[in-house]
């Protein structure tokens, strides 16, 4: 099986560690590696680094390079202009269509939180199996919900069709109903209520062949132009014929372009606790690290007195002390440091987007 790995995105909502020029990704925001780096360290040695690809912006090869030195050049897939995610991942689809058009293929992101690496392993070998033996034409990937998220997508499963174990945990396998889309607050309390609702990670596995074929027939324009870069890859002309067409592709979601279009036929959804956690957001990162709702959690030299529920993370060689705090961020970088209530953090990507044109538009 191939695994891509997206690594697009600015990730504003973790500002000011994550900017443009070097996205969430690419940071330590866990230890002493970046979430890229974490990502594809997680799936060895039970996937080989020829078997795992890598697919973002060209602005970011060089870091890219650097930080996975263990991947073959030829596994970069890189975009000269961000497109959305429904062109990124038809570029993929249709360049690995073109070498192994039958192989199961697993669609990662690079930045997120897996606990249970062990158990993610066994559950992509799982889909894996379903694809080659079963026929699946569509595997999701989904997370057993620990709260009533409303800030990303839900599953809404089908009928049981099969249980196991995937490295000592339990494991669900249902047919696919339906995506529901970030729901308000009172659904996601419904919906975390309804044992037939998942978290959607959108983690997936299917076949080059038939995402391409999705392409071809949900999107016939941007397929056309897919299959032209498809046909450069490999040669003296690829990055030419790249340039010139992939920044005209529509820009769109691949839910929009592809899933939302999508017969439930013949789809399924593997559900477990993979202790996984989008830490998109700093509140979410708190959430993924904390081991109780009422714990401080900090990064660098910091000190917290008769504080609660409060992320501090420090980034310079300074003293961050924090009285009194209840349920808020300190963030503090060599030129931002930013102060709010964790409920503010909807607020960061406006201030941010209002940086434009200031003289505080390098800091974005």
């Amino acid at each position: 099986m191939k695994i891509v790995i997206f690594a697009g995105g600015v990730g504003t909502r973790l500002w000011p560690l994550s900017r443009k020029n070097t996205p969430k990704q690419f940071e330590k925001i866990f230890g002493d590696k970046s979430t890229l780096q974490e990502t594809v360290d997680r799936l060895m040695p039970a996937f080989s680094p020829s078997d795992i690809y890598v697919a973002t912006g060209k602005r970011y090869e060089n870091i890219v390079r650097k930080q996975l030195d263990m991947l073959p050049s030829e596994n970069l897939i890189f975009e000269p202009e961000m497109r959305d995610v429904g062109p990124a991942i038809g570029l993929v689809a249709s360049i690995l269509e073109k070498q192994f058009p039958k192989e199961p293929v697993a669609i990662l992101w690079s930045d997120h939180l897996v606990k249970h690496v062990d158990t993610f392993k066994s559950v992509l070998k799982e889909a894996e199996k379903m694809v080659l033996e079963k026929g699946a034409s569509f595997v999701f990937i989904a997370q057993k919900p620990r709260f009533a998220n409303q800030n990303m997508g839900w599953i809404e499963v089908g009928d049981l069709v099969d249980k196991g174990v995937a490295s000592g945990l339990e494991m669900q396998t249902y047919r696919f109903h339906k995506l529901r889309y970030r729901p308000t607050l009172e659904e996601a309390k419904q919906f975390y209520q309804n044992s037939n609702f998942v978290w959607n990670l959108g983690y997936f596995v299917t076949t080059p062949q038939k995402l391409t074929s999705l392409y071809r027939s949900f999107v016939p324009v941007m397929y056309e132009t897919l299959m032209r870069i498809r046909d450069a890859w490999n040669t003296p002309e690829y990055e030419t014929i790249l340039s010139e067409n992939y920044p005209k592709l529509e820009k769109i979601s691949f839910d929009d372009a592809i899933l939302v279009k999508l017969n439930p036929d013949n789809m399924y959804v593997i559900s477990c606790d993979l202790g996984w956690s989008d830490v998109g957001a700093w509140e979410a990162l708190k959430e993924a690290l904390a081991a109780s709702v009422d714990e401080n959690v900090t990064k660098g030299t910091v000190t917290l007195e008769d504080s609660r529920d409060t992320l501090a993370f420090n980034y310079v060689d300074q003293l961050v002390v924090g009285i009194d705090l209840d349920e808020m961020l300190v963030v503090n970088t060599e030129d931002v440091l930013l102060v709010c209530p964790k409920t503010s953090v909807p607020k960061i990507k406006k201030l941010v987007e209002s940086l434009a044109g200031t003289p505080h538009e390098h800091l974005t």
